[in-house]
């Protein structure tokens, strides 16, 4: 008899527990549905322009051959860094305030130097030039407002791609907004992951995609399959895009879980050295100290108490595909104050550094890309199938209040 009841209450349990779970699924799926609607439309043109920087460097050169391409010469010779360095710096108009050097990463490439200049058009903000010059004989190649101060008069393809995707065009507190909308979304695919989960154990339905189904079914395939197979790429894409949105919060949350040391830039001014080092200086120094790898940018101090930053990429004993040493060196001794690579500092440290990589997909070359790539196009898909099964859903929900 005793046996008798406990085989009858074993599957009441179990229908008990399932029913729990149903009842928790519909709360996850509110969720889901109103995180997903209104943060969604960012989704797509956030995923969409992501997809487009994915390769923002190529399309750029193909836009703009006259700017960012260069005849190779036989000798196939680069003019030293420091030549290139020091040249292109006396090129720049009196009031422009370098920002940075952008070495060529392949033969036919110019070299860029970044700069701003006092707005003509708006009063007390600056404009944000790149100067473009041949590597091989340090001729100009021509001038290009990359980004404007009143935001819009002006602005190329690729920038205006830039701004769309990290600020909406927003001038002020768009990147804020964005990084919000990041975190929205990283909660919006875990409840999607959550109502994705198989309570009946049907993995195959799960899995796949059944196209000889209904409509309604078939776009409710097509919305968990896409969402379960790119949540791993998309969740590091907006973990990552999260970290350069809002870096301080970012930081401060790596920080409760490992300590974090700050890169130090800091070069102390002595009253009896008052000499101050050029960045050609600087470049032949580090590649002194740590002649692997090549030049690719070359950053002067900031204000007067801040050193140089030269780094390098095709370091290969760091990484295959992410090979880059950023070294600071000190504007008035030249001494190493410190490097910056993916492999130094505490755990949190190397977390930080490989969130670029992680969102550009640099950080597995080709293959990484591609799947940045395929996830910006993804969010298109997860909202139109989103917005097409809900829309679905309201139709039906009409027609029985119709009929009751």
């Amino acid at each position: 008899m005793s046996h008798t009841n406990n085989t009858a209450i074993k599957p009441l349990k179990k229908n008990t527990s399932l029913l729990r779970l149903k009842a928790r699924r519909k709360l996850w799926l509110n969720v889901h549905l109103w995180l997903g609607l209104t943060a969604g439309a960012a989704l797509l043109l956030i995923g969409l322009t992501g997809s487009i920087l994915v390769f923002w460097q190529e399309i750029d050169a193909w836009l703009n051959p006259q700017l960012l391409q260069v005849e190779v010469p036989d000798t196939k010779v680069y003019l030293s860094p420091v030549i290139l360095a020091e040249t292109s710096k006396s090129m720049l108009p009196e009031q422009a305030e370098i920002s940075w050097i952008e070495f060529p990463n392949h033969s036919h490439e110019s070299l860029v130097l970044n700069y701003s200049m006092p707005s003509l058009s708006v009063s007390g903000e600056m404009d944000e030039w790149k100067l473009y010059i041949d590597p091989f004989s340090a001729q100009i190649k021509g001038t290009r407002l990359w980004y404007p101060a009143d935001y819009f008069s002006g602005m190329d393809f690729i920038p205006l791609i830039f701004k769309l995707h990290y600020a909406l065009l927003m001038k002020t507190n768009g990147m804020v907004f964005v990084g919000i909308i990041a975190v929205i979304l990283i909660i919006s695919v875990l409840t999607g992951l959550i109502l994705w989960w198989p309570l009946t154990h049907k993995w195959h339905q799960a899995l796949t995609i059944k196209f000889k189904a209904s409509k309604e079914r078939l776009i409710f395939d097509l919305h968990k399959t896409a969402g379960f197979y790119g949540a791993i790429v998309l969740l590091a894409v907006l973990m990552s895009g999260v970290s350069m949105n809002l870096p301080e919060q970012f930081t401060n949350v790596i920080g409760v879980f490992s300590p974090l040391s700050s890169v130090q830039q800091k070069s102390a001014k002595e009253n009896t050295l008052e000499a101050v080092i050029s960045w050609g200086d600087a470049a032949e120094i580090v590649d002194k100290n740590y002649p692997e790898g090549r030049i690719s940018n070359l950053s002067p101090p900031q204000n007067e108490m801040a050193g140089y930053q030269v780094c390098k990429k095709g370091i290969l004993s760091l990484n295959r595909f992410v090979s880059t040493r950023c070294v600071f060196v000190g504007q008035y001794s030249g001494e190493i104050l410190s490097v910056n690579d993916q492999k130094t500092g505490s755990a949190g440290d190397v977390f930080l550094k490989w969130q670029w990589p992680l969102h550009s997909g640099q950080a597995f070359g080709w293959a990484g890309r591609i799947l940045v790539f395929l996830t910006g196009i993804n969010c298109v898909v997860l909202y139109v199938t989103g917005v097409i099964r809900w829309c679905q859903k309201r139709r039906v929900k009409r027609a029985l209040k119709k009929i009751y």
